[in-house]
């Protein structure tokens, strides 16, 4: 058998395919040599470790010693992650998106040796059929033409390549309030009435959406941005995209009522759909939405964390080889587990019958109302165990820089309004992990797993990292985390920034220089690096008053305003920068009195606020009447001192 060089890889993913026949490489020089060297055109798959077409794909064509030999004799096969390589994703993604209109997961791009796409496609069945190519035949295509036909390949390579390097030419767009309203008409225009989301299957949850609609009615009193988050968030819950039993979201739903999700659980969703339900609960005051948001973090305080605080970046969708098995039932199983009455009073609440809802099973969801759910929160953790009895799911314990940023953002908002100290320690572990294997002075690496990191961070890397200390800043009142926040978005303006076109790339100076650099703008299941930045340096100029920063975010939400005025619905994270900066947040300064916890003082205070506490009087704020005193400056005006928590949540 020929080596396969990912043995020696740390990535989860990599080490799925380590043992394969396929000669596989991990991406770097060594195989780009071979190519030059045998005159080989390069075969790289992209995907990840939950990714269900990539299993398929690999056992369909990986496994199979025919597909590995053709792939020996004709190709150099490179296998990469894509949530290690983000940059690789995001050349290939667009070269893969420019030539056939589409992407996905396992992408799937021939190249020449010197890196230049020219055909790409995603997953492709072992043999032709209805009308879909089948990878065998298309590695013989490709290869004949290599061999006949090269020169018109390599000129279809440089048009590709040439097409992605140039800079769009855009026109800059208007920031201002009518882009935020044009935003609020798409997704209105958009809005499924019936079962919440947007537009038709497959759903993504896409929260950051749902932070923007919440902010649109805090800021103008729109009732139906309003509703169409609230209907949103609870038909998610009540559907099987939620995992009844042991919490958290699954990534997307295959039909338009959030029913039946593609089932693997990724821990960036997770932590944007608990700021999404944390945020509902801050702005309506209904307790259903901070249970959502405490029961998704119990899950990853459960089963996604590591021992010393860093969190695990996924759990598949198949389990013994089949998709979404974990999660379904039968009755009879619950009648095993729990009382016969209460496993009857269970099934009904949750919609489990004989017929089933997922091949001849069902996925649970909540068919009773929330208050019946709550009188089987006893039953949940027999149900979880017999689950895990009966089979597994495999785990990404990989830690990716990025999305730990995010969960400690979430955790952060989460302990500011729940006053749950686990929640608050959940989030000074994940940045103390972070900072000891993950950051280097103000470099970022952008992985880590087994005590091996990954290469040096990416824009999204510095840029949700810089959001989750603000976040944590505001939480734990402690200026090392304000002082972090500073470092690390003054790196990302060295290092990503493009001083002559305004923006950031995704790669930066330190970074390998690919065939492009992308400069990513549109918010997809994650918000933008770009998105990010501008939300951090309108936060960061609001919190110090800096012009530094001040003059860095008008240059950043000027330059996104090309793209958003373009599709405003699809920059919604940077739309709420642009919000915040139109209206400014209160500024609230708290003077505890003697024996005041903060803690319960921040559960008062709504999360967009910019907080400061003050665990003594100081010049200027003095304590009335010696309680509690609360100093608020709305806009250019500041309020007399008052005793009384300002705000009336909901």
């Amino acid at each position: 058998m020929p080596e396969n060089r990912l043995i020696h890889e740390s990535s989860p993913y990599l080490l799925q395919h380590a043992h394969q026949p396929v000669d596989w490489y991990p991406w770097g020089e060594e195989a780009f040599a071979k190519a030059r060297r045998e005159d080989k055109p390069v075969f790289l798959s992209i995907g990840y470790s939950t990714c269900h077409w990539c299993h398929v794909m690999a056992h369909e064509s990986f496994d199979d010693t025919e597909i590995a030999e053709l792939l020996r004799a004709g190709f150099v096969s490179i296998k990469v992650d894509r949530e290690e390589r983000p940059d690789l994703d995001s050349v290939y993604m667009a070269a893969c998106q420019a030539m056939t209109g589409s992407g996905g997961w396992p992408m799937s791009i021939f190249l020449t040796p010197e890196k230049k796409p020219f055909f790409a496609g995603t997953y492709f069945p072992k043999d032709s059929q209805r009308g879909m190519i089948g990878f065998r035949e298309l590695l013989r295509v490709i290869s004949r033409k290599w061999a006949h036909e090269k020169s018109e390949l390599l000129r279809s390579a440089d048009k590709v390549t040439d097409a992605l390097s140039s800079e769009a030419d855009a026109k800059d767009g208007s920031a201002d309030a009518a882009l935020l309203e044009k935003a609020v008409q798409q997704f209105r225009a958009s809005f499924d009435e019936n079962y919440g989301g947007f537009g038709d299957a497959p759903k993504f949850p896409t929260p950051h959406n749902l932070l923007f609609l919440l902010d649109q009615y805090c800021k103008t009193a729109d009732a139906d941005a309003l509703r169409m988050a609230e209907v949103t968030l609870r038909q998610m819950y009540r559907g099987g995209l939620f995992d009844h039993i042991g919490f958290g979201f699954s990534r997307y739903s295959t039909d338009r009522a959030f029913q039946i999700p593609h089932f693997e659980k990724m821990l960036y969703d997770n932590a944007l759909l608990m700021m999404a339900y944390t945020r509902a609960y801050d702005v309506t005051g209904n307790r259903f939405y901070l249970e959502a948001a405490e029961q998704t973090a119990d899950y990853v305080l459960r089963e996604m964390t590591a021992p010393e605080g860093g969190f695990y970046s996924a759990q598949d969708a198949d389990s013994e080889g089949v998709e979404g098995g974990y999660y379904a039932f039968v009755p009879s199983e619950i009648s095993q587990i729990l009382s016969e009455k209460m496993a009857a009073a269970f099934n009904r609440c949750y919609g489990i019958t004989e017929q089933g809802n997922f091949a001849g099973r069902s996925i649970p969801h909540l068919v009773g109302s929330v208050e019946d759910a709550r009188g089987f929160a006893d039953c949940l953790p027999k149900l979880r165990a017999y689950r895990r009895q009966r089979s597994g799911l495999r785990l990404d314990d990989k830690i990716l820089t990025s999305w730990n940023a995010l969960m400690i953002a979430a955790l952060s908002q989460l302990a500011r309004l729940s006053g749950n100290p686990e929640h608050r320690a959940a989030a000074i572990r994940g940045a103390q992990f972070l900072r000891s294997h993950l950051q280097e002075g103000d470099r970022l690496r952008v992985s880590c797993r087994e005590g091996v990191c990954g290469g040096l961070g990416y824009l999204d890397d510095y840029a949700f990292t810089v959001f989750a200390f603000l976040e944590l800043y505001q939480l734990m009142q402690e200026p090392e985390y304000l002082e972090q926040a500073q470092q690390l978005c003054g790196r990302a303006m060295d290092d990503f920034g493009d001083a002559e076109h305004g923006g950031f790339s995704l790669s930066g100076k330190e970074n390998e220089q690919l065939i492009m650099k992308p400069k990513e703008t549109y918010d997809g299941a994650i918000p933008s690096g770009n998105s990010v930045m501008a939300y951090d340096l309108v936060r960061l100029s609001q919190i110090t008053s800096n012009p530094r920063w001040q003059d860095c975010a008008e240059r950043q939400l000027k330059f996104l305003s090309k793209s958003a005025s373009r599709l405003p619905m699809g920059h919604a994270f940077y739309l709420l920068a642009l919000s915040c900066r139109l209206t400014p947040p209160d500024h609230v300064t708290v003077v505890l009195a003697e024996g005041e916890n903060a803690s319960a003082v921040m559960q008062n205070l709504p999360l967009d606020t910019l907080v400061t506490v003050l665990k003594q009087p100081s010049a200027g704020y003095a304590l009335l009447g010696g309680r509690t005193t609360y100093y608020v400056c709305a806009g250019r005006a500041c309020r007399p001192p008052a005793n009384e928590p300002p705000y009336r949540r909901g």
